[in-house]
């Protein structure tokens, strides 16, 4: 055992404190002025407004018409291949409009084409590094489309330890809550020998690849990975749960590809110039075409990393192409596009965002997230993240009345300040009496404002008690129906968002239900009689 390390004792306790009191200051405030069971957080308020200024930014946008000209050209030897208009005269050109993209058709089917420039060369794409908590949670999300509580659930028992047969039961994986990319030596050589024996030396780095950890990381613990490197999936197959072996086949194979060589691709940019016949001589329209090839898998050979967007282009296999040589336009095509609006919050581009803002610790993600979901500030569709009408409620009361709390930039400042406790730099009790004294004035500044009110809207829904129209009001579970007519008429209903069409089974109304995790499916109304459901 080590001694304490007292400075760490006293950033935890610091960090543990200020959460309360804004947790014990704040959530007081929401019940009296909006309703019972709210509540506030150092972390949770900002994670919700990320999510509420992103959807602000959509419903602000408005889309912006472009147009795209795609292009088939023939070679000498007959061979086709496909490449995009860019510009003139060596600059791009954006099409705005049909009008534009038709002048720009009639030109390219008035000129003679030739290649210009050939540009070969190979391309090195580098593994990444192991997990640490932010990163499991992201790519979890997009592989597994695991909720961060799921993967942090099952990281959790893969670390306690699963009984494996005749072994007994052991931790199969490191410490799951870490920020840290360190890896130890013994861990490395493992790797290095399981790579060389199962893949090959051609894989094997001629030395271990060791990763940077960020400068603000705790490093208390190592990266996430396998406790013992040879020990792979297969092996456990007999012993785990499937979703313990698809998290644990996640952390093995990152663990590993991060120890092996590049990936290399042969890539090929070509560069075309058509000189229309009905201009001056002196314009020139510019195309392009791009290829890649894999030539030498490396790391993929084992893992490759997932993505949050799909990729806006598609690798082409190109011909053998030589500069100056002659071309035949065969076909052209125009696109019309419009610009997109900002995708809504996941579970993994949010934790990334929440990283990279400096917000929160390893240890906070996945608490944060089912925190915001719980007290129905978000709700989850799909795999998107988007806020409630109570979140916008409650969103707009802390952004009036407590900007700092849900000021992204002071949030990571005092997180910044607790890492500094951490290094002995600041006493703890001067980092909580510099933010009480003025949280304390803002907090009776709040107290002052006038009670909001919920939104109400009146539904198609009569109240089967007084016959008054009943209103759709926003309650701690979500939305449900009330009779206006309260207190005299205290008749209430579960609020029943209909999908527009009827059941297969009875032909009662399929409605929108949500699972206790958030997730939305379709269901017929008339359950537990009906057992419909679909996703």
């Amino acid at each position: 055992p080590r001694p304490i390390d007292m400075n760490l004792v006293d950033a935890q306790q610091a960090r543990r404190i200020l959460d309360r009191i804004v947790g014990y200051e704040i959530s007081p405030v929401l019940w009296k002025k909006i309703r019972k069971g709210l509540s506030a957080g150092r972390v949770q308020s900002v994670a919700t407004r990320i999510i509420c200024d992103r959807e602000t930014e959509i419903e602000k946008f408005i889309p912006k018409e472009y147009w795209s000209i795609d292009t088939q050209f023939k070679k000498e030897d007959g061979l086709i291949f496909s490449a995009r208009y860019h510009g003139r005269n060596g600059k791009k050109q954006e099409i705005n409009n049909k009008k534009e993209s038709d002048e720009i058709l009639a030109l390219l089917k008035d000129s003679g084409f030739i290649v210009s420039n050939v540009k070969k060369r190979e391309k090195k794409r580098n593994p990444s590094p192991p997990f640490i908590t932010s990163t499991l949670q992201q790519e979890a999300s997009r592989k597994l489309g695991y909720s961060a509580q799921k993967t942090m659930m099952i990281a959790q028992q893969l670390y306690e330890g699963v009984d494996i047969g005749s072994e007994g039961s052991g931790g199969l994986i490191t410490y799951m809550r870490t920020d840290s990319g360190r890896i130890s030596e013994d861990a490395l050589k493992e790797a290095r020998d399981y790579i060389s024996s199962h893949f090959g030396n051609e894989y094997l780095p001629s030395k271990p690849r060791y990763f940077k950890t960020k400068s603000a990381a705790q490093d208390a613990h190592e990266a996430i990975r396998p406790s013992y490197a040879a020990r792979d999936s297969e092996s456990l197959k007999e012993w785990l749960s499937t979703d313990q072996q698809k998290l644990y086949k996640l952390i093995w194979d990152r663990f590993l590809a991060s120890q092996m060589e590049p990936a290399i691709f042969d890539t090929i940019s070509v560069e075309i110039q058509g000189n229309p016949k009905t201009l001056d001589g002196k314009t020139v329209l510019n195309l392009r075409a791009s290829g890649s090839k894999l030539v030498f898998k490396g790391f993929m050979a084992l893992y490759v990393e997932g993505k949050d967007d799909e990729e806006n282009e598609t690798s082409q296999m190109l011909p053998s192409i030589n500069k100056d040589e002659n071309l035949a336009l065969v076909n052209t095509d125009l696109n019309q596009h419009f610009t997109e609006p900002p995708a809504r919050y996941t579970e993994a581009t949010l934790v990334k965002a929440l990283e990279e803002k400096g917000i929160g610790r390893p240890s906070t993600y996945a608490p944060t997230i089912s925190t915001i979901i719980n007290r129905g500030y978000v709700e989850r569709n799909k795999k998107q993240l988007a806020p409630t009408d109570l979140g916008k409620i409650v969103n707009q009361l802390m952004v009036a009345n407590f900007a700092d709390i849900v000021n992204v930039n002071f949030t990571a400042d005092m997180e910044n300040r607790l890492d500094k406790v951490e290094e002995g730099n600041i006493q703890w009790k001067n980092v909580l009496r510099e933010f009480y004294e003025p949280f304390k004035e803002t907090v009776k500044k709040a107290e002052t404002i006038s009670k909001i009110e919920m939104p109400v809207e009146v539904s198609d829904e009569v109240c089967d008690k007084c016959g008054k129209q009943m209103v759709i009001k926003i309650g701690r579970f979500g939305k449900y129906l009330a009779c206006p007519g309260f207190p005299e008429c205290k008749n209430t209903k579960p609020f029943l968002e209909e999908a527009g069409v009827k059941c297969p089974k009875c032909s009662g109304r399929v409605i929108y239900r949500k699972t206790k995790r958030g997730r939305k499916y379709l269901g017929c109304e008339n359950y537990p009689k009906c057992d419909f459901m679909t996703w």
